[in-house]
């Protein structure tokens, strides 16, 4: 099959890549075309624009920032794709937008996969993120095998609406994990541990998460350079909250974790690396919690 992507930034140039090293035909479309450069050198072909692309394919994935940058984008992709065809949403969006997109899609006799992905840009690079999918049973098993070459662990969840869900769930743990990473860090440090031999001891203790495995490393660092932004983070931490309310689920930890993601934005710019989240604590006291021997980058 021939597939489309667009939106070739952190994650979804990774997930594009994936498709272009596995032999797929894939036709590509950004609006910065140097991101397209390592695809095209693979053996992608170049689309000057989503409605060109569209034409020119089978199903089209895209990974995009916002809500309202995949329906604008979306609009522009169904003036072309023919009846039939499959669009596959790797971004996060909240529930009831993915069901709005969704009927767009399908009044244009376009079916829909919405499959979001979750692990970090690293895993993307690697072909080994976890994909999460909701949508139309058979239509899953059809494109399961592209959604292997981009992913590791595939879970369909149910219909549309239902990846939403789960991936909002899985944030929302991953920046109450990283709030409370730097916290524990910071007692390590403010203690008079050896903050390298505390992670290791973290790391290998019930109190471990996948968050401090890998985050962990990067504040350790200096670079907090995760590629995922406070602007990113607090999207997914109003979707929870959202969630929380209409499925009557008090959201305490989450509800505090917003204010303190609020507070970093406020601090660092919406575009700073939402692991700085840490540099909260790092400023307050004067104390930095560097350590020697973690990397700059997850690879």
């Amino acid at each position: 099959m021939h597939y489309g992507y667009i939106g070739l930034g952190n994650l979804g140039g990774h997930l594009a890549h994936s498709l272009v090293r596995k032999g797929y035909d894939v036709t590509v479309f950004d609006l910065d075309r140097q991101l397209a450069e390592r695809h095209l050198k693979d053996g992608a072909s170049w689309a000057d624009s989503p409605a060109a692309l569209a034409s020119r394919v089978d199903h089209v994935f895209t990974c995009l920032p916002s809500p309202a940058v995949s329906e604008k984008v979306l609009t522009q992709v169904l003036t072309a794709l023919k009846p039939g065809s499959t669009w596959i949403e790797n971004s996060t969006n909240g529930r009831d937008e993915m069901i709005r997109l969704a009927a767009m899609a399908e009044a244009r006799g376009v079916k829909v996969l919405e499959a979001p992905v979750t692990g970090g840009v690293h895993l993307a690079a690697r072909g080994e993120i976890t994909v999460l999918v909701g949508g139309d049973k058979a239509l899953f098993e059809l494109h399961k095998p592209a959604l292997e070459t981009i992913g590791r662990k595939i879970f369909h969840m149910g219909p549309i609406g239902s990846a939403a869900v789960i991936k909002v769930i899985t944030n929302m743990l991953a920046f109450i994990h990283l709030v409370a990473d730097a916290e524990a860090l910071m007692l390590a440090k403010r203690g008079g541990l050896d903050l390298a031999q505390a992670w290791h001891a973290i790391t290998a203790s019930s109190g471990t998460s996948f968050v401090h495995e890998t985050e962990g490393q990067l504040i350790l660092n200096g670079s907090y350079d995760i590629a995922f932004t406070m602007d990113l983070a607090l999207k997914d931490l109003g979707f929870a909250m959202t969630f929380g309310k209409e499925f009557g689920v008090p959201l305490d930890l989450a509800s505090l974790t917003q204010q303190t993601f609020m507070k970093g934005k406020a601090a660092y710019g919406g575009g700073a690396q939402s692991t700085q989240i840490a540099k909260l604590l790092e400023d307050l006291l004067q104390t930095d919690l560097r350590a020697p021997g973690f990397p700059a980058r997850l690879e």
